[in-house]
């Protein structure tokens, strides 16, 4: 059996979290923030918060979420996977739906 290699991320999320990370330094910059007191705030090393910066993938997604609350960006980003937004869900529930509902306790008729 051989090893197994692990896939990376796909580009397009490569480049999501690239932009995350240019999105959250320019934020940092913006309102004149050391790193050193951001990542003191978000709990997170300097260096972790320099590889959110680049977009690693690697960081954890807590640790994006503490350096974007440190920064003071709110909590918006909380809402991303919101059931009520996931229309493709719903559209494969109502495809699901049953034509006519059964009592589990009588037999059909």
């Amino acid at each position: 059996m051989g090893i197994k290699k692990k896939r990376g991320p796909s580009i397009s999320v490569r480049n999501g979290l690239r932009r995350m990370g240019d999105d959250i330094k320019k934020a940092r910059l913006r309102r004149r923030l050391k790193m050193t007191i951001v990542a003191e705030r978000a709990g997170i090393s300097r260096e972790t918060l320099a590889k959110i910066q680049k977009g690693d993938p690697g960081v954890s997604m807590g640790n994006y979420a503490m350096a974007i609350f440190a920064i003071g960006l709110g909590v918006e980003w909380m809402n991303l996977a919101a059931i009520e937004k996931d229309f493709t869900g719903q559209v494969l529930d109502e495809q699901r739906i049953p034509l006519r509902a059964r009592d589990k306790g009588k037999p059909g008729i």
